[in-house]
């Protein structure tokens, strides 16, 4: 009896999907958990897996198909497949050999997330220490390795590993222009990019945009930053950056004024008793906000570990739907591109967003004298429909004040 490929359960807000990529065809062996297509919606790139062993026997909705929620897609033969021979095997770019494995003896000892895990960061399995049973390797163990691993940025150039779904879907919207002098070509925006050009208009089109300025003196992190960076990576396992500052600043302001985390519903406003600060991170397929939860509740090192988690799944493509739903206050770091001043639109409905620029010496002046400082421009847009312009310059003078004093932020005065 075959089995059905089907579209997984998408979420209420997510009408549908696209087909984008068959990592396998028709008549190939395909594995229990191993990756048979990518679903691309207006948040994520999903990943349909395998349910068992056997043989792809049929290919019903082709590359580029609109496809719902559990709708059939293609059937497998199940089968053992223990058998197929080296030769079949060998051929199939989606199945990688890996490394043997010298805590289990061989690569058939790992699990299917693991064997995915390391087919994808190309990791040599014999540097892993494994802690599962039997002298197993784990996927915690697994991750650990990478968190650990300060080059593992730099490892897929070394292994060559198998692109991801993010990479693969933004690849395939990438122009191959003629040679032609006035060359032209038409390409159809990904899913993610019509909803971020949907979100952009509605927000200019459904809020009164509104942004104010500040600048921020810079060099009282900094020097908490180069006095406890080693001792911090030490204890924590992570690195102590800017953004972890910028959040608690924030968190601590929108504590004193609460419409900036608030909401508009039609004639309602809700205020949020929470904070759910989103992260604006980039990715392959464009920009992505995943939502770090109850902010208030995390120390430095919960959030940098945070960011720095979303930041390997937004390259990685792995970002899950549940990772950017939500959110009641959004920070955009446009400073890491080099920019010195811009605008950041709305991300609704959100009734605020954070922007923060580069870090720029600039010469200031101090109790009467001249002194080159590290200088940030800060920009905060805000919906002037239930924001007054004294709230949210009074916030965004807030964050400047925790930022330039983070003692306070210890504090909490």
């Amino acid at each position: 009896m075959s089995i059905e490929v089907v579209v997984p359960t998408l979420p209420e807000s997510v009408a549908d999907a696209t087909l984008v990529t068959w990592h396998k065809k028709a008549g190939d062996i395909v594995l229990k958990d191993e990756n048979l297509v990518d679903l691309e919606t207006d948040k994520v790139v999903l990943e349909v897996p395998a349910l068992v062993d056997g043989i792809l026997a049929d290919v019903i909705e082709a590359e580029g198909a609109i496809v719902l929620s559990g709708q059939l897609i293609g059937r497998i033969e199940p089968g053992d497949v223990a058998a197929a021979s080296p030769e079949t095997e060998e051929s199939k770019p989606e199945a990688p050999t890996l490394p043997v494995e010298k805590n289990s003896g061989s690569s058939a000892a790992l699990s299917p997330a693991v064997r995915k895990l390391v087919a994808e960061h190309g990791l040599d399995t014999s540097t892993i220490s494994a802690t599962g049973k039997g002298g197993r390797i784990t996927k915690t163990d697994i991750l650990s390795h990478i968190k650990n691993q300060s080059s593992a940025v730099a490892a897929p150039a070394r292994a060559a590993p198998a692109s991801t779904p993010a990479k693969a879907a933004a690849a395939a919207q990438m122009p191959v222009l003629p040679s032609s002098d006035r060359a032209e070509q038409r390409v159809p925006m990904t899913r993610l990019r019509a909803k971020v050009a949907e979100r952009l208009i509605q927000a200019q089109q459904n809020t009164a945009m509104l942004t104010t300025f500040n600048e921020v003196n810079m060099q009282p992190i900094m020097d908490i930053r180069a006095k406890y960076k080693d001792l911090f990576i030490k204890t924590h396992d992570t690195k102590l950056g800017f953004m972890s500052f910028f959040v608690k600043a924030s968190v601590e302001s929108l504590k004193l004024f609460p419409s900036v985390n608030a909401s508009v519903d039609e004639q309602d406003i809700i205020y949020h008793g929470y904070y759910d600060i989103g992260i604006a991170v980039s990715s392959p397929r464009g920009l992505v906000v995943p939502v770090l939860r109850d902010a208030d509740l995390k120390n430095f090192a919960a959030i940098e570990s945070g960011i720095t988690e979303y930041g390997m799944k937004a390259r990685d493509g792995n970002l899950g739907l549940d990772d950017l739903m939500g959110g009641t206050f959004t920070i955009t770091n446009g400073g890491i591109f080099g920019s010195m001043m811009s605008t950041p639109i709305l991300n609704p409905p959100q009734s605020a967003i954070l922007g923060m620029h580069a870090i720029n010496q600039r010469v200031m002046v101090e109790n009467g004298e001249m002194v080159i400082r590290p200088m940030m421009y800060l920009a905060l847009s805000y919906d002037h429909r239930i924001i007054d312009g004294k709230e949210a310059v009074s916030f965004l003078v807030t964050i400047k004040d925790f930022l330039e004093d983070p003692a306070r932020l210890l504090l909490n005065v």
